[in-house]
């Protein structure tokens, strides 16, 4: 089978991905380019919900988004450190799907672990490069992979760069907000979701307009109704000035 895709994306607990940069991803699909989303934890530690029905929630959202494939690593939630088991699993996922970009949370972050994917990822990614650093796939042995297309989402901080840049997702937005609200044990879905749990900042229904109006923020910046903001870890490289006319 052919795992190979354009852009691989990956994400803490099932729903970062989906918050961070689910209308950048429903808009390659709707391109016609190929995704495949890694969740690094199955959030068993989330105040809301079971990690049997976040699965289930998260492969609605793939639907949602047009990703092609998506798969979890079973790391320790609320624990995910740079370990041995950590990096080579992120290593081997790298290497079966071959990206162009990678798509990751920020180095600087609320959540410890969405510290703890971006210096996973980070050092998967370079030892996915290396000839020597061995890792076994399907039973053979994976091929070296080497990408300098890190590009990370923004979640809850501002990034502490200025070198950002912003994707239009307006004619996506909506597709965006269906894919998080696959998420109803975590979001608030009226009809749907569990109001006897425990409230939480996504439960509430206020939310929605928190994600509208950075959405709307982020727009106005670049002319746009709505966009999502993104920072690159190496220099970018244009083939022409004309590609950014």
């Amino acid at each position: 089978m052919d795992f190979e895709v354009d852009a691989l994306a990956f994400g803490a607990h099932p729903d970062d991905v989906e918050i961070g940069c689910g209308g950048s991803i429903a808009k390659l699909s709707r391109e016609g380019l190929s995704v495949a989303i890694v969740d690094m934890t199955a959030g068993e530690l989330g105040t809301r919900g079971t990690p049997s029905r976040r699965l289930e929630e998260a492969e609605e959202a793939r639907k949602v988004l047009g990703a092609k494939f998506r798969e979890n690593l079973n790391l320790p939630d609320g624990n995910l450190l740079l370990t041995k088991e950590a990096i080579y699993k992120t290593t081997v996922v790298i290497r079966k799907y071959r990206p162009k970009i990678v798509l990751m949370s920020p180095s600087f972050e609320r959540h410890p672990d969405h510290e703890g994917l971006h210096s996973i990822v980070r050092k998967a990614m370079f030892l996915s490069g290396l000839k020597k650093f061995e890792t076994i796939f399907d039973s053979k042995k994976q091929e070296t992979w080497r990408i300098r297309k890190m590009f990370c989402y923004m979640q809850s901080y501002q990034f502490p760069v200025s070198s950002y840049f912003f994707v239009d997702i307006t004619d996506v937005y909506e597709v965006k907000l269906e894919a998080i609200r696959c998420y109803t044990s975590q979001v608030y879905v009226e009809g749907k979701s569990n109001l006897d749990e425990p409230e939480t900042r996504l439960s509430r229904p206020e939310f929605f307009e928190e994600l509208e109006a950075r959405a709307r923020y982020f727009g106005t910046l670049v002319g746009c109704k709505y966009a999502e903001a993104f920072y690159s870890i190496e220099p970018i490289q244009l083939k022409s000035l004309s590609l950014l006319i």
